[in-house]
């Protein structure tokens, strides 16, 4: 994660410095971002099909490979252009991650541990995004974001590793006729689908995606390097690091309340501040506390999602639904990241980052409406000592 956290700015800067062109740098980030959207569910079928610590090994060491050849090519200021598949297929490996890290925490922890796994796993990566960007910042304005990347890259080697240490037990045989994986993916949609308070969560998220984060993306690096510079960005992304490390510390000890659903998705509503603060041109000061308070709301929100998902969905669907949850809800992101720079020239960047982080917070508010989503609860989970199977302890709310 510390390596990831680096790459971004890395390879945003990186990019600019070859061709001091936004539309490159959107066509390098969408390269990599539309695969990992599209490998998701394949992704989640993978996982709850596979041992998800092999998944994890094999994934981490490809994604190391494939970023050393980024790093070379930035290093030797190639055109921005031979980026472009060494991205893609970093994006694939990303895609068939997430869903195997999303779902491994309920083969470790159960009960409350799985609030407190979720809070410690988040606090290990909020540590990551507030040395990574800055890190990343300071490399770059002094040697180059090629050598950010090549930390990118050894952090993926090292990270395959410490998953060689994670040893889950061996899946049962699959009996003669059992389902298929194409099977198993359409009853993972089903579920998904059927599940309201899922999918409207998703919806809003992918509205939040492609009008805030888009934007932000691809319009952040852009202003700062004409403004606070790639220190200062640097800065600005490690404040959020901060403000979620921040949430995830008091969230190992403090419990969720038990309808956590309308303060996360209200408190993700002011998510937006950074954007907004963005366009106007605020200092780096403002755009840092704005960027430290958009890291709290979003770990606060993250770690209610996971908490509720590992509570109400049955294990053996968690990763197929949650790569369903992530590429529906990730999927426009590259809109808001092809959009932004048209629509920059056409109406000003003011405008664009005022009236996207505007339009992400109103749908955050809509879907804290949604009566199943209000009503929604965690549940205490026995623990395994209790004589009860943790998919005998699902509930699904109405």
């Amino acid at each position: 994660m510390a390596g990831s956290f680096m790459s971004p700015v890395a390879l945003a800067f990186g990019v600019l410095e070859l061709t001091d062109n936004a539309s490159w740098l959107s066509a390098v980030i969408s390269a990599s971002f539309v695969p990992m959207v599209a490998t998701m569910l394949l992704g989640g079928g993978i996982a709850d099909r596979y041992r998800r610590d092999t998944v994890l090994r094999l994934t981490s060491l490809g994604a190391g490979l494939t970023q050393a050849c980024v790093a070379v090519l930035l290093l030797t200021h190639q055109h921005p252009a031979l980026l472009l598949p060494f991205a893609a297929v970093n994006g694939v490996l990303q895609g068939l991650t997430t869903p195997a890290l999303r779902g491994i925490v309920s083969n470790l922890a159960v009960g409350r541990g799985l609030q407190q796994a979720s809070s410690l796993l988040a606090s290990a990566g909020n540590t990551a995004r507030i040395v990574g960007p800055t890190t990343a910042g300071l490399l770059t304005a002094s040697v180059g974001g090629g050598w950010a990347i090549a930390a990118d890259a050894a952090s993926f080697l090292l990270a395959a590793a410490m998953f060689a240490r994670i040893s889950l037990p061996d899946l049962p045989p699959r009996a003669v006729g059992a389902p298929t994986m194409r099977t198993e993916m359409r009853e993972g949609w089903a579920y998904f689908r059927s599940q309201t308070w899922i999918w409207t969560v998703t919806l809003a998220f992918a509205v939040f995606n492609a009008t805030n984060m888009g934007f932000w993306q691809i319009l952040g690096p852009t202003i700062a390097n004409d403004t606070i510079g790639a220190a200062g960005w640097g800065l600005v992304l490690s404040a959020r690091g901060v403000g979620a490390l921040l949430a995830s510390v008091v969230l190992v000890k403090v419990a969720l309340m038990r309808r956590p659903m309308v303060p996360a998705l209200s408190a993700m509503a002011l998510a937006t501040a950074p954007l907004i603060l963005l366009g106007t041109g605020a200092n780096t000061f403002w755009l840092a506390a704005a960027s430290l308070l958009g890291g709290v709301v979003a770990e606060f929100f993250t770690v209610v999602w996971e908490t509720v998902n590992y509570t109400h969905i049955p294990e053996r669907l968690l990763s197929r639904v949650g790569a369903h949850d992530e590429f529906w809800s990730s999927a426009s992101l590259p809109i808001g990241q092809l959009s932004a720079p048209p629509l920059a020239a056409a109406f000003g960047t003011t405008a664009v980052a005022v009236a996207g982080g505007g339009t992400a917070a109103a749908a955050m508010l809509l879907a804290s409406l949604v009566p199943s989503l209000r009503r929604i609860e965690i549940h205490r989970t026995p623990d395994p000592a209790d004589g009860q199977s943790r998919a005998e302890q699902q509930t699904t709310p109405t």
